[in-house]
């Protein structure tokens, strides 16, 4: 059975990108410190009844903003493989922004327009614009991308039997600055 204040809790949590402290601290107020709402907090999103009805209310939202694994891979997809050549026309000059199609305009992240003038006080004339295209970061997309698909791994296998006891048992220093500087890398 999930209480109001656990019902609050994952509600603060979601509209609060997922930041189960200050969830916590929103809900219980009598609550000031960081690390007492955040030991809370993590206790609270262990619970079964808390993470039902969190696993629910994230498949609501989902299906209701239409957030799928395709619809997002496709987003990543458009920024991963945008081609800067598509924000322009054939003469060279910046197409207009209703004139972009959908993959260019989806890797866009913003676009700033300044008005440009000639000449000064009274005489000064309006010219045009100048467009700067902010795009979403292809990098940071490709990575995602790789990720999802298996190209990338952050696990490191160690095989070995292991003394409970005494984990350190058999093996050189040298060999554990080994360890430490690979995973560095």
């Amino acid at each position: 059975m999930l209480t109001e204040k656990q019902r609050l809790f994952v509600e603060e949590y979601l509209a609060n990108d997922l930041n189960a402290t200050k969830a916590y601290k929103n809900v219980y107020k009598a609550v000031k410190k960081d690390e007492t709402a955040a030991v809370n907090a993590s206790r609270l999103l262990r619970n079964a009844n808390v993470q039902a009805y969190l696993k629910a209310r994230q498949a609501r939202l989902q299906k209701r903003l239409e957030i799928t694994q395709e619809r997002v891979l496709q987003e990543l997809a458009r920024i991963s493989f945008f081609d800067p050549r598509n924000l322009f026309n054939d003469d060279g000059t910046p197409k207009e922004i209703s004139d972009l199609d959908d993959d260019t305009a989806a890797a866009l992240s913003g676009l700033d327009l300044q008005d440009v003038y000639e000449g000064y006080g009274e005489e000064r004339k309006f010219i045009g614009y100048t467009k700067k295209y902010k795009v979403a970061d292809k990098k940071g997309a490709l990575d995602s991308l790789a990720r999802h698909l298996g190209m990338f791994t952050d696990n490191m296998n160690i095989k070995g039997a292991v003394d409970i006891n005494n984990p350190l048992k058999g093996i050189e220093t040298s060999d554990i600055k080994e360890l430490i500087q690979a995973l560095k890398k």
